[in-house]
């Protein structure tokens, strides 16, 4: 699918494997812009930004059997028609299906990772997807999430991402699947001024996805929340959500 070349950029995936059976993946993808034929290198800080999650995921999830793989792109961009993220995302998950056919797949994707994870729910394997700050449209599926539950969460000082496109985007989401959306007052769109909060919600997402048991109860709550909006839960500076 993609030729050997020195001249074009492959895409790469970053590997932590777990020290038990591998029971299931959790998936990261990290974003980009709509064009860009730049390559993005180890250094490109939306890779290093999930190389960091990465890790979080990874110190949490390890010894229940959670390997946790970071996707690398080989473009900047979505470039459309092209859509080189989700060529880029296939390609990993038909590596990882090989190195691991059967297992649950989480996928967690930040921005344009996000919508590539949105796309990319349509995978047998895919069982939860954990969009952050994603970049959706009026006209973005939401088919491909079908019975695959879903976490959305958005800054609402977002000027990148528009955290009213989200909501629109979870409310139609919410017609196929299950979805819960948590809204950060105060944060913006690289995930910065309240890291803690970003750390928590995905690493709580990822444990409750696989069925695990884990301390934290803030997402686990949000599935069970029967009153109010779910799609509007917000986790203030202190931790407590509303």
């Amino acid at each position: 699918m993609y030729q050997r070349s020195r001249r074009m950029p492959r895409p790469a995936l970053t590997r932590l494997p777990s020290p038990a059976r591998t029971r299931g993946v959790v998936l990261l993808l990290h974003g980009g812009a709509q064009y860009g034929e730049q390559p993005i290198t180890r250094r490109s800080l939306p890779h290093l930004r999930m190389l960091h999650l990465a890790a979080v995921v990874h110190g949490a999830a390890a010894r229940h059997g959670i390997a946790v793989w970071t996707l690398r792109n080989r473009f900047r961009g979505w470039n459309a028609p092209r859509l080189d993220p989700v060529r880029d995302a296939r390609w990993a998950m038909a590596r990882l299906r090989a190195r691991h056919p059967e297992v649950p797949v989480a996928l967690v994707g930040h921005s344009m990772g996000g919508r590539v994870a949105i796309r990319l729910a349509e995978d047998p394997q895919v069982t939860a997807v954990c969009a952050l700050a994603p970049w959706t449209t009026d006209a973005e599926w939401v088919s491909p999430l079908r019975g695959v539950r879903t976490l959305i969460v958005h800054g609402c000082e977002d000027d990148v991402t528009s955290p009213e496109s989200s909501y629109a985007f979870a409310s139609r989401a919410a017609e196929v699947t299950t979805v819960a959306r948590f809204e950060l007052p105060g944060e913006g769109h690289r995930m910065l001024r309240r890291a803690p909060t970003w750390n928590r919600l995905v690493r709580a997402f990822v444990l409750e996805s696989f069925g695990l048991a884990h301390p934290d109860p803030i997402v686990a709550r949000a599935w069970q929340r029967t009153e109010g909006d779910r799609l509007r839960l917000t986790v203030a500076a202190g931790g407590r959500t509303g």
